[in-house]
């Protein structure tokens, strides 16, 4: 019975390490997505010349003062720690160094998130709990630079061989625990949060969500006005939220196949709607619950490719240490064994706190007073589009008049008209120009004029001329059903 118990658990939050290798591979690809889709806004978001100078920073967010990229406001030195975040993520991806590469990609993604907060969403809080759980698992124990170089093929912890050893070679700690854990919460949370609510339960959501306009992703537009269809895809992606806790529940096909639809769903969902990371690293979040099955199945068809990768390796490099493979160098004087045991007791303390703060936001329990007074559990970064999603479709005039009179949108750069009607109004560049803007508030003066400031030099840099002032409205419409459409200005500056 103690058998049978022991290896029922072994199949549910055990995690194969090729599924970790898949994830760390996935997680260095996402990294390196985050930063391409970033840089393209760079000036923008993290230096003093855009919408958030540090002095405003520090001022909404005094420990972001010790951001890295808080060190400097000119765009040369985020540019830096871009180009050094890049390598980091490819080193990563690769497997080289790997648990150095997760912690220095974790401090710098931390750093990052923390210099503009204003700009961040589901997908970046889920980022950088997977890298962090990550961190305390093997991910270099296969399918890597490390892997190779340590010849006799062996992983990061735990003795796991390079052979196919489906059963032998399943990762099984409180840190596996810990990363399954983390992906299970969001879908438990945002299930529950969306059940509280009406629109979900009555099939209305995702017809609610594709009216809202600034959501469009490349192919949003194109998806069919069928209420039957979208009260389907409602219901749909419910029931796959309900049925999340079977991830760790069930093993075997059940399992892969829930995996499976939700990778699929994610993956339309960074096609038809504009949400910026979050189906990728939604995604990547689900390969570890793959089972050896399909890993072997991989390994089998990508061999080729494998091999070529180990000789290159192999050719070019010297032989790795096991240690040098496993972590942490041994200056500390802790053996192995106590290494080990000191990261699983990390493990579990950080999943017990995870339990805790899950049951707490969703009030299964009462926070402390202590916790309460520090962070409000309820206040998750798990309530997309729950209980009710948004009802108003939130567009953009962006409107910048140079000194010979013309007129062009600040965001975009194109002309527009001299009088430019509500109508008018567009979507926004990317996600987190969408974020940006609907949490401006008239009564933050100083964040607004920042803003304005930065649309100045921005329009200034789209028609080559001296603008005279921007002025910037946020329009709503209602989507519900009576198609309103209230104007709310932001603001104004001279720019001369």
């Amino acid at each position: 019975m103690a058998d049978r118990l022991r290896t029922a658990l072994r199949r549910r939050i055990g995690i194969d390490v090729r599924a970790l290798a898949a994830f760390r591979i996935a997680l260095g690809v996402t990294l390196l997505v985050d930063l391409a889709l970033r840089a393209r806004n760079l000036t923008a978001f993290y230096t003093d010349a855009g919408v958030l100078p540090r002095s405003l920073l520090t001022e909404s967010y005094p420990l972001a003062r010790f951001s890295l990229y808080a060190l400097s406001g000119e765009a040369w030195a985020a540019a830096v720690l871009f180009l050094l975040a890049a390598v980091t993520a490819v080193a990563l991806a690769v497997g080289y160094r790997t648990r150095l590469a997760a912690a220095v990609s974790l401090v710098l993604l931390a750093s990052l998130q923390a210099r503009n907060p204003f700009v961040l969403n589901a997908g970046d809080t889920l980022l950088w709990q997977l890298l962090g759980a990550g961190l305390l698992c093997p991910l270099g124990a296969r399918w890597s630079v490390d892997a190779v170089r340590a010849r006799a093929g062996m992983g990061e912890r735990g003795g796991m061989r390079e052979g196919r050893s489906p059963e032998g070679a399943r990762f099984v700690a409180p840190q596996s625990a810990l990363l399954l854990t983390v992906v299970v919460g969001v879908y438990v949370s945002n299930a529950v949060v969306k059940l509280r609510g009406e629109a979900w339960p009555a099939g209305e959501a995702v017809e609610t969500v594709f009216r809202l306009t600034s959501l469009h992703g490349p192919l949003g537009g194109l998806v069919p006005e069928s209420p039957a269809l979208l009260a389907a895809a409602a219901y749909g992606w419910l029931a796959l939220l309900v049925a999340s806790p079977l991830l760790v529940a069930a093993a075997g096909r059940v399992r892969t196949a829930l995996a499976g639809v939700l990778v699929a769903a994610h993956l339309s969902m960074a096609l038809t709607l504009q949400i910026g990371i979050f189906s990728l690293v939604s995604a990547t979040a689900l390969l570890p619950f793959f089972p050896p099955v399909v890993w072997d199945r991989i390994e089998s068809l990508a061999a080729p490719m494998i091999g070529r990768f180990r000789s290159a390796v192999e050719r070019r490099s010297e032989p790795l240490s096991d240690r040098s493979v496993a972590g942490p160098p041994s200056e500390i004087g802790l053996d192995r064994v106590t290494r080990d045991s000191l990261v699983a007791a990390v493990a579990a303390v950080l999943l017990v706190s995870l339990l805790a703060w899950t049951a707490m936001g969703l009030g299964v329990v009462d926070a402390p007073e202590s916790v309460a007074a520090v962070s409000d559990p309820a206040e998750s970064d798990w309530d997309m589009f729950a209980p009710e999603p948004p009802s108003t479709d939130s567009l953009v005039l962006a409107t910048a008049t140079t000194a010979g009179g013309e007129r062009i949108d600040a965001l975009y750069g194109d002309p527009v008209a001299t009088d430019r009607p509500p109508s008018d109004a567009r979507g926004y560049p990317t996600a987190r120009w969408r974020k940006h803007v609907s949490l401006l508030s008239v009564d933050d003066t100083e964040r607004v004029d920042a803003t304005l400031a930065h649309l100045c030099d921005r329009a200034a840099a789209f028609s080559g001329a001296e603008i005279e002032s921007v002025t910037v409205s946020s329009v709503e419409v209602d989507v519900s059903g009576s198609g309103e459409v209230r104007v709310r200005e932001v603001g104004t500056r001279e720019c001369l």
